[in-house]
């Protein structure tokens, strides 16, 4: 996040590029260095998903929980609310910066946008190592859970093995790594794990848990926001997935 900050000013606008064409095509241009508030292109269909999948922290909770000192509802509430409003903070001043040095060529990897641009520089450097150490220190935290499911759906019958136990955990990395060897854009993968696992995990199944245990009459507010919830996932869920379908097709 401060790396963005930083380094908005040490990429100029318009944006120099290779060709001597394009160049004096981007610097007749007046419109490529102004922000817009709003703006809908067939990539709109990535922003909530790609939203949605940014705060899925469901799978922390109950580790998170077991660490606490004194583990209890409120204790967990403050640590949810701390969590997520400091990676809204992080996400929000990154995304903003990133977006106001590169407009509307930044990149669905930002930090592809300044290697272009600043490709020997020491801080873009440090900060891609400090990237790789943080998704490493991540994966057991992440891993655990998708583990577990998999035990628990695919062999539960069996006893505790650790045969099963490590064959499960290659397996799975394996799958990971393939995926991001052969898939050329993240936002592909993003995009689909948000609009169908992350918007369920998030509006859907919340929705549904509620009004299955709440004992309140169907027309509460609660129970009618419950159903609100749901229907919202669903259609952001299903609008996105077909809109990231056609933009593969024309692609």
């Amino acid at each position: 996040s401060l790396q963005t900050v930083i380094k908005k000013w040490s990429i100029p606008c318009p944006l120099p590029l290779n060709s001597a064409i394009e160049t004096l095509q981007v610097l007749n241009s007046t419109g490529d260095c102004k922000a817009k508030l709003f703006h809908l292109s067939k990539e709109s269909a990535y922003a909530i998903p790609i939203m949605a999948f940014s705060f899925l922290c469901h799978t922390s909770v109950l580790p998170i929980y077991c660490e606490l000192q004194s583990p209890s509802k409120s204790r967990m509430q403050n640590v949810t609310v701390t969590g997520i409003g400091l990676s809204f903070l992080i996400y929000f001043i990154s995304a903003l910066f990133g977006y106001l040095t590169f407009y509307d060529k930044v990149d669905s990897e930002l930090l592809q946008g300044y290697d272009r641009y600043l490709p020997h520089d020491t801080v873009i450097m440090t900060v891609k190592v400090a990237i790789l150490l943080a998704v490493l220190l991540a994966v057991p935290l992440i891993h655990f859970p998708a583990r577990k499911a998999v035990l628990m759906l695919f062999f539960s019958d069996l006893p505790v093995s650790w045969i099963c136990h490590i064959l499960v955990t290659l397996t799975l990395n394996t799958i990971v790594v393939l995926f991001a060897m052969f898939v050329p854009d993240i936002k592909n993968i993003f995009g689909v794990v948000g609009s169908t696992t992350s918007t369920c995990l998030l509006f859907v199944y919340p929705g549904l848990f509620y009004l299955k245990l709440s004992r309140e009459d169907f027309l509460s507010p609660q129970k009618l926001g419950a159903c609100a919830l749901v229907i919202f996932g669903i259609c952001v869920g299903l609008v996105s997935l077909v809109l990231i379908i056609f933009n593969w097709i024309d692609q």
